[in-house]
């Protein structure tokens, strides 16, 4: 089944569900919206045709119909979720359907369940619509959904406040209505401490979503002051390049690059980076972001460098790192003669911009684009200095083969889709040729590779398509013819600038000037609303103007003709209901050259004729008098046919409007019925709500008779509660003498309690000294009990010696020598005796003393604590006055509470 059939099958399902709602009916509808999604039409709105529109209409009022299933709804939602992907259908969503109203009445619905798939999806569909997009602060159930999202984002569920948080950051952004709305509520300030509180998050993406918000709606006020300040911001420069370098994703790293251009807007926050010590670093490593093959993530980075590039500060700054770190490995390729381009682009941030210009594929084109411009700022600034660097002389010739592939590929058959991207391709690489074409030796390494061969050929490609391309029959492609104008007049521009640098330029330069075919780009560039346009318009018509067979009256037919297309659309636009977008610029086809017509077949045989009779009438003067007569009248007849064919064209484009304005009126009166439901439904509350104020208002009266008795009441405790002040006054001066009398026995009982510290410490110390003695005199008590056994063994050996000597006296005699020498041993001995005898005593008079020593300890610790005990008496007399001082005061404050009432 192909795209038609299954939108029309769609439409009637629509129709017979609307009529009709059975379960049946919607389950057709259901399958013919699952069939369709399965499709994955992501440009169907794109076309602009009747049957989509007549589609998504209903789809839109079906899902907006709180009667529809929510089975039905959330299917629905997922086929617009996949027409908001494509750029030019989600502009078309938001401003011709309304759906962002839709979806707000959605989540209006069920907001008493936001944990909802539906209302998830709902809440990412929005994401996507608002995101770079403006809302109307006064559409419906937009105060709802704020309200909405900022009591989920405060509910601290990480599944419902991150897409909230994602939303609320689209919200907010740009949109001034809103920001004023935010700030006129009453819980603004739990709001933002909220915000503050996510910045602790895990979740980067979180992060960035908190910080976005608070940089819209407090960078210009106080609280945006103290969280972006001088102290602070240089962390944040750095929070938020470790996010665009480390980001969860796409979707991160978008928000994230969002964030840092909305900061460079700021004049203060633009200076604090360029006083960012570590800005090189961390812009090397978000060019290495461009090394990656995702074209979103590329042309994120691509956005935030040509954002940098608008602050004068940090542009140099961005040459330094695009160019320095490139220059060995650039001579070097120049050295083997090209081939370096695959030898460093891995590594080096300048191969890999030319990498995003060389043969850019499908998706991404806007990378090309953003690139060249990025370059063109970059080079713009390199070359500006007084002696331009060898390695941007080298990077220069790497460049010029890429750039000059970029404008071949023109194919006049293809869509105007890519007709267009062409062009405005072709316009961003002239204009980075003609910049380097303004520095002497850059201008010679371009004119080196560059032929007048390719210029002409692509000119002539351009003004084919320009030719071909009337503004009033694109229909939304309407500015085409205006943007293949732009390119030629780039390329023109361009040959004019070589045309003496390079061989054959300036022959083809001046031929193209006289093509009939530029007549219409000039009268573009001369009637356009561009100083840019007017001045190469006009430096290009001082080139042309002197040479023979330039079309000098069909270009002012053409301008005059421009002109009063202008003013009588600017006549018809005030009559219009509703504005339309993209207003074409006039350019009479006709003008730029024959028609294969009638009645221009006409003309040229008319022309042949008078020159057959020139032929026959030579000698006659007067014959080319004629010819000149004639060619003006030819002339005026053309630009009066250009003319009418502008005002038959301008009949069918108002015929497109009304079909436009009829599937506006159907959506506003759609959107009509459901605020008519609303504001009955809030009529019913109004009513029930001015039933309820009655019963308060009568309960009012009551308690205010009961007030006036209150009143009169404590006017006569007032007089009590007065003298009450006054002798609170007395205890309030008694009350601060005793807290004086308080502090400083206090401070008296600190010092007390220091001693008491430091006494017990040597308490302490004394008693493991008097262990330590006590080990040793019963060490030393041992030592002499065995001293003293061997005294008593040694005793009674010499009594037994005495018995033996009266028997043995013979044998003494003959042993006295050893006797004697026993007898000194025994000397000895009791020398040795003697001695720890003297040692004993010593030890004893030591106890004694430690024994004092110890009892003296305890009569000081005795005294100590009487005098602790002493001091606590006194402390508890202190906290009791204290105690009835405080209940005197806490009494007084009761009484003025109700002197207050």
């Amino acid at each position: 089944m192909d795209v038609t059939t299954c939108l029309k099958s769609l439409l009637l399902a629509i129709h017979q569900y609307r009529d009709n709602r059975t379960a049946h009916n919607a389950a057709q509808l259901q399958k013919q919206v699952e069939e369709l999604s399965g499709m994955q039409c992501v440009r169907l709105l794109s076309s602009g045709q009747v049957l989509p529109s007549e589609c998504v209409c209903g789809l839109v009022e079906l899902a907006g119909d709180p009667n529809t299933s929510p089975a039905l709804t959330g299917t629905i939602i997922s086929l617009l979720a996949q027409l908001v992907c494509d750029d030019e259908s989600r502009d078309v969503l938001q401003s011709s359907y309304n759906l962002t109203s839709t979806l707000a009445s959605i989540i209006h619905c069920h907001s008493s369940t936001p944990r909802e798939p539906l209302v998830l999806q709902c809440l990412k569909v929005l994401q996507r619509l608002t995101y770079n997009g403006g809302i109307f602060h006064c559409a419906n159930y937009i105060h709802e959904l704020i309200d909405f999202l900022m009591s989920n984002i405060q509910s601290h569920n990480d599944d419902i406040t991150m897409p909230c948080l994602g939303l609320m950051a689209n919200l907010v952004r740009y949109n001034l209505s809103v920001q004023t709305h935010i700030k006129a509520l009453s819980n603004v300030k739990v709001f933002y401490r909220t915000l503050i509180n996510f910045l602790a998050h895990n979740s980067l993406t979180v992060v960035v979503f908190a910080l976005s918000i608070l940089a819209s709606l407090t960078l210009n006020e106080d609280v945006g002051e103290k969280l972006f300040h001088s102290k602070n911001i240089h962390q944040t420069f750095q929070l938020i390049f470790n996010i665009i370098v480390n980001g969860d994703g796409t979707l991160t790293r978008k928000y994230s690059v969002d964030l840092l251009v909305d900061l460079l807007k700021n004049p203060k926050m633009a200076d604090y980076l360029t006083r960012y010590e570590h800005f090189s670093v961390c812009v090397s490593q978000v060019l290495g972001l461009l090394h990656v093959k995702d074209p979103d993530s590329a042309a994120k980075v691509l956005e935030l460098l040509l954002a940098l590039c608008g602050v004068s500060g940090l542009r140099s700054l961005l040459c330094e790192v695009v160019f320095r770190p490139a220059a060995p490995r650039l001579r070097a390729a120049s050295r083997r003669q090209g081939a370096g381009l695959d030898a460093g682009q891995k590594t080096e941030p300048g191969l890999a911009l030319i990498q995003w210009l060389s043969s850019p594929a499908e998706g991404e084109e806007l990378c090309c684009l953003q690139a060249l411009q990025l370059l063109t700022e970059l080079l713009e600034e390199a070359l500006g200095s007084q002696v331009v660097s060898v390695c941007v002389l080298g990077f220069v010739e790497l460049l010029v083969p890429v750039v000059l592939d970029l404008l071949q590929g023109l194919d006049p058959a293809a869509p105007d889709s890519k007709l267009r991207t062409h062009c405005i391709r072709t316009t961003h690489t002239t204009s980075l040729l003609l910049m380097l074409c303004s520095e002497d030796s850059v201008c010679r390494v371009v004119s080196r590779q560059m032929s007048s061969q390719l210029c002409l050929s692509q000119v002539e490609l351009l003004l084919s398509c320009c030719h071909n391309n009337d503004p009033l029959t694109c229909g939304h492609d309407s500015s085409l013819s205006q943007v293949c104008g732009e390119a030629v007049l780039k390329a023109v521009e361009l040959m004019s600038k070589l045309r003496q640098q390079v061989k054959d330029m300036e022959t083809s330069f001046y031929r193209i000037l006289q093509d009939q075919r530029m007549v219409t780009p000039l009268s573009l560039a001369l009637t356009s609303s561009h100083r840019e346009h007017v001045q190469t318009g006009l430096r290009l018509l001082l080139e042309a103007t002197p040479l023979p067979d330039f079309p000098s009256l069909v270009l002012g037919e053409s301008i005059a003709a421009n002109n009063a297309y202008r003013q009588r659309e600017a006549e018809l636009s005030v009559k219009r209901v509703a504005v339309q977008q993209d207003v074409p610029a006039p350019m009479g086809k006709s003008l730029s050259g024959p028609s294969p017509s009638s009645p221009s077949h006409s003309i040229h045989s008319l022309i042949e004729k008078l020159q057959n009779g020139m032929e026959d009438q030579m000698k006659d003067v007067r014959v080319s008098e004629i010819m000149d007569v004639y060619e003006q009248k030819i002339s005026s007849l053309a630009s009066k046919e250009g003319r009418l064919q502008d005002l038959l064209e301008a009949k069918a484009l108002a015929l497109s409007q009304a079909d436009r304005l009829i599937t506006q009126y159907r959506c506003q009166r759609a959107q009509a019925e459901a605020e008519a439901r609303k504001l009955a439904s809030m009529l019913k509350e109004a009513e029930q709500r001015r039933e309820e104020l009655q019963v308060e208002l009568g309960s009012q009266v009551l308690e205010a008779e009961r007030a006036k008795g209150d009143i009169e009441e404590l006017l006569q405790h007032n007089a009590r509660l007065q003298a009450d002040s006054q002798e609170h006054q007395s205890l309030k001066g008694s009350y601060n003498q005793l807290l004086n009398r308080f502090n400083e026995s206090e401070r008296l009982l600190k010092e007390l309690q220091v001693a008491h510290i430091s006494l017990i410490k040597q308490m302490d110390t004394l008693r493991k000294t008097q262990d330590t003695l006590r080990l040793q005199h019963d060490k030393a008590l041992c030592e002499l009990k065995e001293r003293q056994e061997q005294m008593k063994s040694f005793q009674s050996e010499l009594q037994q010696r005495n018995c033996d000597i009266t028997g043995l006296r013979g044998e003494l005699r003959g042993q006295e020598e050893r006797g004697r020498a026993k007898e000194k041993e025994r000397e000895e001995l009791e020398e040795t005796v003697d001695i720890l005898r003297k040692e004993l005593n010593k030890t004893e008079l030591a106890r004694k003393d430690a024994s004092i020593r110890a009892s003296s300890l305890e009569l000081q610790k005795a005294q100590v604590e009487a005098k602790l005990q002493k001091k606590e008496d006194e402390l508890n007399k202190h906290s009791s006055m204290i105690a009835m001082i405080h209940s005197l005061s806490s009494g007084k404050q009761k009484s003025d509470v109700n002197l207050s009432l």
